[in-house]
């Protein structure tokens, strides 16, 4: 195991944070494969278990930022269009347009639709809220963030389409499992192995949306016209 030659003038969860990073099997193959970080292997392993990208065209990515997940959907699926939200900034994606702004805020959903241009035929979400350290309140704002893009994927997906979200552990509580298994016809819950052991993250994966997306306003418009 690598360890820091000075750790002088470091917090001891930076030491271990910074020496955690240099033996992590995932970084290493993330900086030799060019991916912008190693969650992009979460995504490679959760499509390999589910087949999420499977003849994909169009997909939003949630909290998008440094850009992994959307490298994946695009080296996956080369021709499928990509919008990707994150409040930070992130660097552009050939064939990626990206928002940076709050997915929380009020006008996002209808930009991220005006983007995406129609339906979409998978929704990612590795939005996570900045923790506080008190668990229950920690679980109830990452939660805040799946219900939101559960809302906002009931509105934008396409029939059979797939919602992907990041959870604690724990998991879904049971009126927003409730509502998953209302809009999808398939849910449940993995912990890819890239995710570290000790990170209390789960994703939600729901396929077999029951529903249709509902028509981007400016279609709507046209069609009116």
């Amino acid at each position: 195991m690598r360890r820091l030659k000075t750790a002088k003038g470091r917090k001891v969860s930076s030491t271990r944070w910074l020496e955690r990073q240099l033996n992590d099997p995932y970084v290493k193959r993330a900086k030799a494969e060019n991916y912008r970080s190693r969650a992009a292997y979460k995504l490679l392993e959760l499509d390999e278990k589910f087949g999420l990208l499977r003849g994909v065209t169009a997909v939003v990515d949630l909290g998008i930022a440094p850009g992994g997940w959307s490298q994946v959907v695009r080296r996956k699926s080369p021709r499928a269009s990509v919008v990707g939200i994150d409040l930070l900034p992130t660097d552009p994606i050939d064939g990626v347009a990206i928002l940076q702004m709050d997915f929380m805020d009020p006008d996002a959903p209808a930009r991220l639709k005006d983007a995406l241009g129609g339906p979409a035929d998978l929704v990612l979400s590795d939005m996570a809220a900045n923790t506080v350290g008190h668990p229950q309140t920690d679980h109830l704002r990452t939660m805040g963030l799946v219900e939101a893009g559960l809302e906002f994927a009931t509105e934008v997906l396409k029939p059979g389409g797939a919602y992907v979200a990041k959870v604690l552990a724990g998991g879904t509580d049971n009126a927003l499992l409730a509502e998953l298994k209302r809009h999808f016809a398939a849910v449940k819950h993995a912990k890819p192995p890239a995710s570290r052991k000790e990170s209390s993250e789960w994703y939600v994966i729901a396929q077999g949306f029951k529903g249709g997306a509902t028509e981007n306003p400016g279609e709507a418009a046209r069609k009116g016209a």
